[in-house]
C-alpha cells in the first residue's frame, strides 16, 4: 500500500436526493486515480440477513430478486477492503449515512454481527453505526448535503406512482430522509477526532495535544489486528494494521452543499479536490463519451429509477439562475398541487423535522474556491 496518506478510501456520506449521483459522476471521470464504489451498504441495509430496514421485510421475492438477499455488512466491507488492497487507484465511495446508522436516534446493539471480528475499542461504546470504529478510522470522511425543501419532495416523488413502479419503493418512509443519521455520524467522527476543524492544524503543539485520542484508537486497533491475540478468522488483520499505521491522523472537516455545487460546480469541486488531495481537472465536468455512459449505467442499475437524470447527463455546469428561497406558503401550494393534500402534509412534516440537522451541517460547508476568494477580497 505504501505510506501515502492519500491512499485512504474517500467516503462521501450523504442523504437521498442530494445531487450525490451527479457529484459521483464527476469522479467517475478519473479512473486513472479513483475506483468508484456506488452505494454498497444499501445491499445489506435493505436485502441481507442483517438488514435493519423494514421496507422489504414481508417481500421475500423482492429480496431474492435483488440478488443481495445473502449480503451482510461484513461482505460489503470485505469488498471495499479488497478494492483498497488490490487496486493501484484510490477507492471513492458514495453512500447513504442511514445505511450504517440506525433510524430515529436509536442505538445499535454493537457492530453488525458479521463485523464483530474487528477490534472493539472504547469509542465503540458511543459509536452510532453498525461499523466498528477501527474500520471507520480507515476512511477519509466527507459529507454532501442539500436543503430538505429540495431533497424531501424529490424523494417523495420516487415513492409514488408512476415513478415507484420503476424504483420499487412503494411507500414514503420518513426515516429514510437521512439527515439525523448523517449528523449523528458527523458528530461521532468529530467527537473522536477522526475529522477535525481547520484550526486543529494551527500549530504543531495543538496537533500533538488534540491527536492523543486518534493515536490511542489507532494503536489499539493495530495491536488487535496484528497482535498475538488477534482473531485468526480475519485474514486481512495484519494488512489492515499496516494500512492504519500509514494513516497519519485526522482529516479536515469537508462538507459540500448541493446548492454550491449547482451554482458553481468548478469552484466547489476545486475546493473539494484540494480537501481530499486530488488534482482537479476541468475535464472532470464533462462525460459525454459512450464509455462513461456505459460505466454509469452499470454502476447505477441496481437503484433503477433513482438515477435517471444523472445517467442521462453529459456534464455538470452552473445553473443559469440561482434558486430563490420560496415562502412556506409557496412551498405548501406547490407540493399540494403536485402530490395532493396528504402528500403535502407528509412532505411538510418531514422537511420541518430535518431542517435543524441540515442547518447544523451547513455551518461546516466549504466555500467554493472562487466564492471564497471573492469573500476574502470584500473582507
Amino acid at each position: 500500500m505504501g505510506s501515502n496518506p492519500d491512499r485512504r478510501p474517500i467516503f462521501v456520506a450523504t442523504h437521498p436526493r442530494a445531487c450525490s449521483t451527479a457529484f459521483e459522476r464527476v469522479f467517475m471521470t478519473r479512473p486513472d486515480a479513483l475506483t468508484c464504489v456506488h452505494e454498497p451498504f444499501g445491499d445489506a441495509f435493505y436485502y441481507g440477513p442483517e438488514r435493519p430496514s423494514t421496507r422489504y421485510d414481508h417481500d421475500e421475492a423482492a429480496r431474492e430478486k435483488s440478488g443481495y438477499s445473502e449480503v451482510r455488512y461484513g461482505d460489503v466491507m470485505d469488498r471495499i477492503l479488497k478494492e483498497m488492497f488490490e487496486n493501484n487507484t484510490r477507492v471513492f465511495i458514495k453512500d447513504m449515512a442511514y445505511y450504517i446508522v440506525p433510524p430515529n436516534g436509536d442505538r445499535p446493539l454493537g457492530p453488525a454481527h458479521s463485523l464483530r471480528r474487528h477490534p472493539h475499542l472504547f469509542a465503540d461504546e458511543s459509536n452510532p453505526t453498525y461499523i466498528p470504529t477501527s474500520l471507520l478510522m480507515l476512511f477519509h470522511w466527507t459529507f454532501l448535503i442539500r436543503h430538505p425543501r429540495k431533497a424531501i419532495p424529490s424523494y417523495y416523488r420516487c415513492t409514488i406512482p408512476p415513478l415507484s413502479k420503476k424504483t420499487g419503493f412503494d411507500k414514503f418512509m420518513p426515516s429514510e430522509a437521512g439527515y439525523l443519521e448523517l449528523r449523528r455520524l458527523f458528530e461521532f467522527l468529530h467527537d473522536k477526532r477522526i475529522i477535525v476543524e481547520e484550526s486543529w492544524y494551527d500549530t504543531e503543539e495543538l496537533r500533538e495535544v488534540r491527536g492523543t485520542m486518534f493515536r490511542q484508537m489507532k494503536g489499539d486497533s493495530m495491536s488487535a489486528w496484528s497482535g498475538p491475540d488477534r482473531d485468526e478468522r480475519l485474514e486481512q488483520g495484519p494488512a489492515l494494521s499496516r494500512q492504519l499505521e500509514d494513516t497519519p491522523g485526522p482529516v479536515k472537516i469537508t462538507v459540500i452543499d448541493a446548492d454550491d455545487l449547482l451554482d458553481d460546480p468548478e469552484g466547489t469541486l476545486r475546493a473539494y479536490c484540494e480537501a481530499i488531495g486530488l488534482d482537479f481537472d476541468p475535464k472532470m465536468l464533462k462525460w459525454d463519451d459512450e464509455e462513461s455512459e456505459r460505466t454509469a449505467k452499470e454502476a447505477f442499475e441496481k437503484w433503477n429509477g433513482f438515477h435517471d437524470d444523472a445517467i442521462g447527463s453529459t456534464e455538470l455546469k452552473p445553473r443559469e439562475h440561482k434558486a430563490k428561497t420560496p415562502t412556506k406558503e409557496e412551498e405548501d401550494k406547490e407540493w399540494k398541487e403536485k402530490y395532493g393534500e396528504e402528500g403535502q402534509k407528509i412532505i411538510r412534516e418531514t422537511v420541518d423535522k430535518n431542517v435543524a440537522d441540515y442547518e447544523y451541517l451547513k455551518k461546516f460547508a466549504l466555500k467554493p474556491k472562487k466564492l471564497e476568494q471573492e469573500f476574502t477580497m470584500l473582507g
